[in-house]
């Protein structure tokens, strides 16, 4: 059996989280829609074995344990979007500025590729990239 993936991340809002990673990076639903419209848990593909789970702070708070989701400001991973152009890197860093994202740092050239970076609605942070060394 090939292990399955989850990266799950806290969130204050699911609709607002819904529509920005729905509409702002394209990734795609996973599950039956629920009352509210998006499935229970909220969770998107990453790929045949990986999913992103969005959950209500509260909630994941209940399953690490209290006191332990780092503060405003402090993030502890980085999730990375790959994209196949330095085109793309600025459409979709358009995109997500646009859909409430924070911009980080405008697309550029760094040593190890083309990329851009932004916080989501959240405060998570992503590094779009294209071209990787």
């Amino acid at each position: 059996m090939t292990p399955r993936i989850s990266i799950s991340l806290p969130i204050d809002s699911r609709r607002v989280a819904h529509d920005f990673y729905l509409n702002a990076l394209g990734l795609r639903l996973v599950g039956e829609p629920d009352e509210d419209g998006m499935p229970e848990p909220l969770q998107f593909a990453l790929g045949a074995e990986t999913r992103l789970v969005l959950i209500p702070a509260g909630g994941f708070e209940w399953v690490i344990g209290a006191n332990r989701l780092a503060p405003d400001g402090r993030s502890e991973c980085l999730l990375t979007l790959e994209v196949a152009s330095e085109d793309e890197v600025h459409r979709v860093f358009r995109n997500c500025v646009e859909a409430g994202a924070t911009a980080i740092n405008e697309p550029r050239q760094k040593d190890w590729g083309y990329v851009a970076m932004i916080a989501d609605p959240d405060g998570h942070m992503w590094m779009i990239a294209a071209n990787l060394g």
